[in-house]
């Protein structure tokens, strides 16, 4: 079996005097879609923001594409060498249209004639994948709905083509039908052969679209297996799926 894509050991985050991560191990494989779920102050998020560099960790081991170690990489490399990130909150730049957020996910790539081309055809393919942006290109990303600035969030993490991409509550904040919408759009990408590392407190949604899942509390990792079984599990059902076991 082909190295994880991303394999971590001992994942410890500490902020403001809390522990909130207290040693995690995990890996990502290329082309699978992991879910780490768990109530509100698991460490969830925290896990995520410290892998994409925005909260200082540590770690035995932490190592993405085989060779680079993220305790050594600043936040600001992760995107040209494959990683990107959706926030949690989607933290779209609300001054600025939706064309000019597309274009900022762009803003590592090549800036030749090729790569322009290449930039192009993609910003295409997003505005084919999320029609809603094409019909409000011009208009400022902050008079977007929740659910257009979720999609508006995923296409310019897109456009910087990485090989990991790491969502964080994509479903924060929206109404039932709209997290439907962006979970279908999660999954369409996830078939086109994208690795994602899916943070979500909404654990039934997460376990329906996921390979693999990690079930973290207080900081630890609980559970973990393949989806499809975890959905099923009498445990998992009472604790995080609101299901009384049968």
């Amino acid at each position: 079996m082909a190295d994880p894509m991303l394999r971590v050991q001992g994942l410890t985050v500490a902020y403001g005097g809390i522990q909130a991560v207290k040693g995690l191990n995990f890996h990502v494989n290329q082309g699978e879609l992991v879910c780490l779920i768990g109530c509100n102050g698991a460490g969830k998020t925290s896990a995520l923001k410290a892998l994409a560099g925005l909260l200082p960790f540590d770690a035995q081991t932490a190592v993405f594409r085989q060779n680079l170690n993220l305790l050594e990489m600043q936040a600001h490399q992760r995107l040209p060498n494959g990683m990107a990130l959706v926030p949690e909150g989607r933290g779209v730049f609300t001054r600025m249209s939706v064309l000019e957020n597309l274009e900022l996910g762009a803003y590592c790539r090549r800036a030749d004639a090729q790569g322009k081309a290449d930039i192009q055809a993609d910003l295409e393919r997003m505005l084919l994948a999320f029609p809603r942006l094409k019909e409000r290109l011009k208009q400022s990303a902050g008079t977007l709905s929740g659910g257009e600035q979720q999609m508006l969030a995923m296409a310019r993490a897109l456009m910087g083509k990485p090989e990991l991409l790491l969502l964080d509550e994509p479903s924060m904040g929206l109404a039932p039908l709209l997290v439907e919408k962006i979970f279908e759009v999660v999954q369409q990408v996830h078939q086109q052969g994208m690795t994602i590392l899916l943070v979500e407190q909404n654990a039934h949604i997460a376990l329906q679209i996921a390979n693999r899942a990690y079930v973290m509390d207080s900081g630890l990792i609980d559970y973990e297996g393949q989806a499809s079984e975890l959905i099923n599990d009498p445990r998992i059902r009472e604790t995080y799926l609101g299901q009384l076991p049968a």
